[in-house]
């Protein structure tokens, strides 16, 4: 059987944490596709473009991965992409209580695809974008958080 599924996220920035689920995924599926979520609402810190450009460039060796970015509902998205699956990474048991949820939601507009949790390594479990982003503006390394390519984005856009 050939599994895909869509690893969706605003990525603003990709961080270790993500890149870790990113490639556990990858000995679990066929396919993985990192969704790059448009999502005007947040007020991200790098546009669309930059983002998806950020994490293709963090997940060039990875041969099952594909990065694309939408802006329409997550399961019409997964429906376009022939995925039977979706990912999401649970840091905390802060987190279960959303990604519930939005899963139950998921499952009513689509009861086809499944979403599926993953925890990330010990060692990235309390990495977020928006501590990363905050560590960057204040002028603190965030080397050991995200990829060098991110690391300069950062620095160029935040400070």
């Amino acid at each position: 059987m050939n599994l895909s599924v869509v690893y969706p996220g605003t990525f603003d920035p990709i961080t270790n944490g993500h890149t870790d689920l990113v490639r556990r995924a990858c000995r679990l599926f066929d396919r993985v596709i990192v969704a790059v979520a448009e999502n005007p609402g947040k007020g991200t810190t790098f546009r669309l473009d930059e983002r998806i450009e950020m994490v293709s460039e963090v997940l060039k060796g990875e041969p099952c991965v594909e990065v694309v970015g939408f802006s329409e509902l997550l399961v019409d998205f997964a429906h376009k992409q022939n995925a039977q699956l979706i990912l999401r990474g649970l840091r905390a048991v802060s987190d279960f209580e959303y990604e519930f949820q939005l899963s139950s939601m998921n499952r009513k507009l689509a009861p086809e695809v499944e979403t599926i949790f993953l925890t990330p390594d010990e060692a990235y479990g309390f990495i977020s974008s928006s501590l990363v982003r905050e560590i960057s503006r204040l002028g603190g390394d965030v080397s050991g958080f995200v990829a060098p390519n991110v690391e300069a984005a950062l620095r160029r856009r935040l400070r």
